[in-house]
């Protein structure tokens, strides 16, 4: 039994002994060789990642200080797209937060330069800086300006006058003002005082203003003086200008002044005793020049608006203006305020006041015509108070506006103001003159009668007006109402940007245009010149 049980063990071990020694093995090499556990793992991580970090890195760029930079970019500048080949880097670490972003700017790859617009370019002004002799003194020694008026009232509130209290309710309580009709040099250049486009730098300038009382000066001499001292100042200022480096870059083509009186007072004919040759000299012909009435004949010469009573402050107020003469009653056809004219040895005084007579005449004969004689006495009959001036034409539907002393005559923006049209009898009064400001169509906002049919008795003006039908009036009428803002000037004290555009502004933009054509060797236009050129032949 023994030896049988003896020979059985030994068979077995026999066939498992070849399979103990791979079981030993397996069992040494799972204790010897256990797998890493999971912070092995975590701490093998960033081992795995520089490998492939160092590939990218080969490429010609360098690639730390490049992501470096992107990640550095400030917030107020959008982070650049990858670079290309560098979207395998998804393993380094995550990029600071914004606010650490925003400390530091790239050094390498400059911000794109922010595109600015000057809202300026093309329409900067140069004031000179002009001896105190030429304005301010004027305006100090106002006693001496003239011997009739007293411009020292005038000239207060930077020349629009005092404002005008008692109104009678024809004008609103704000905005208006006693002005005299010769005081816009002095409003125009406070108006330029707060441009918005100022400049210290003549060679960035699109004009040159030359801020030169003109009118006052000349205004103190007209009458028993000698011609030598009419001109004194006048010659005094253009070798002034001479001799500035501003004067010198265009020889003064690009350089303009305002006259507050008619262009005649500054173009004194040889063998006369009134006005200045300020206009004739030769430096000032270079220049353009703007009056309250400008010469036909002359290219350089622009006619600006006459001052009105008005100058608003704000937008606002024009608009109320506006509504209110829209809504206004007219009970007269037409209107005429004024008085009359001497028949002296002058054809054209002799012809104007001819005119005259005849346009009076027919008013006071017509139950449809409001007259306001001036100088007739009373109160009433005042045509110096603006509330009179300005209850008559908001009354009217035509205002009747003749020659006056000379071609033009303040009645007629006071007419335009109160959306009255105008009814002239003459080109020179308007068409010819204000080509910046009114309409070159003179039929969208007034009413031509020639004057010959006036001296020959053989035209009435009320029969010559029933004929225009209701339908015309109120576009004429319209279009006055339109052209309100740019016919009056803004008050000077307020401040820039009350969204009004008035005749200073559009003054400016017209020599602005007109500098630019003169650089660029463009043409003038005549202005329609040729249209009329007829009517100044025939007195």
């Amino acid at each position: 039994m023994v030896n049988l049980h003896g020979s059985t063990v030994l068979r077995a071990g026999r066939y498992f002994l070849p399979l103990l020694f791979p079981a030993c093995f397996t069992l040494w090499m799972l204790i010897f060789f256990q797998p890493p556990t999971a912070i092995l793992r975590v701490s093998f991580q960033p081992t795995l990642s520089l490998p492939e970090q160092r590939v990218v890195d080969a490429t010609p760029t360098p690639a730390l200080p490049e992501r470096r930079e992107i990640i550095d970019t400030s917030p107020s500048q959008p982070p650049p797209p990858p670079l290309e080949g560098r979207e395998t880097v998804i393993a380094s670490p995550p990029p600071p937060p914004p606010a650490r972003r925003a400390k530091t700017e790239t050094p390498s790859s400059p911000p794109p330069v922010a595109v600015t617009t000057d809202r300026c370019a093309g329409r900067y002004i140069y004031i000179h800086d002009l001896p105190r002799r030429f304005n301010v003194d004027l305006i100090r020694d106002c006693r001496s300006l003239c011997d009739w008026t007293d411009m020292c009232k005038h000239l207060v509130n930077d020349g629009i006058g005092p404002r005008i209290t008692r109104t009678g309710g024809v004008l609103p309580s704000t905005g208006w003002y006693d002005t005299n009709q010769f005081t816009l040099e002095v409003i125009f250049h406070n108006r330029m005082r707060r441009y918005d486009c100022l400049t210290t730098d003549a060679s960035r300038a699109a004009a040159v203003y030359v801020p030169y009382y003109a009118g006052l000066d000349v205004g103190r001499y007209l009458w028993g003086f000698s011609n030598e001292l009419r001109d004194a100042l006048a010659e005094d200022l253009v070798e002034w200008l001479r001799s500035s480096p501003a004067w010198a870059a265009h020889g003064g083509r690009d350089h303009f002044l305002v006259g507050g009186r008619i262009t005649w007072d500054f173009r004194r004919e040889d063998g006369r005793e009134w006005g200045s040759r300020l206009f004739l000299l030769p430096e000032v012909t270079n220049m353009t020049t703007l009056a309250i009435e400008s010469s036909p004949w002359h290219r350089n010469d622009v006619g600006m608006p006459y001052p009105t009573y008005f100058h608003p402050s704000r937008a606002a107020e024009v608009a109320s203006w506006q509504r209110a003469v829209r809504r206004a009653r007219r009970p007269w056809l037409f209107a005429f305020a004024g008085g009359t004219r001497g028949h002296g040895t002058d054809r054209n005084v002799d012809s104007n006041g001819v005119v005259r007579d005849a346009i009076i005449e027919q008013c006071a004969q017509s139950r449809r015509c409001g007259l306001l004689r001036c100088g007739a006495g009373g109160q009433r009959n005042d045509c110096f108070a603006p509330g009179n001036v300005m209850r008559l034409f908001k009354s009217a539907t035509f205002c009747l506006q003749p020659q006056g002393d000379s071609y033009t005559r303040k009645s007629a923006f006071d007419a335009m103001l109160a959306g009255c049209v105008p009814v002239f009898f003459h080109p020179g009064s308007a068409y010819v003159q204000y080509r910046w400001h009114l309409p070159a169509d003179h039929r969208k906002y007034s009413v031509f009668v020639p004057e010959d049919g006036l001296r020959n008795g053989t035209v009435r003006v009320e029969d010559v007006l029933r004929r225009i039908s209701a339908r015309e009036v109120a576009a004429m009428r319209e279009q006055l109402v339109r052209m309100i803002p740019s016919i009056v000037y803004r008050d000077p004290r307020a401040t820039s940007g009350v969204g009004l555009r008035d005749a200073v502004d559009v003054a400016v933009d017209g020599v602005i245009e007109r500098v630019r054509r003169i650089k660029q060797g463009m043409p003038l236009s005549d202005d329609g010149m040729g249209l009329w050129y007829g009517y100044f032949h025939r007195q």
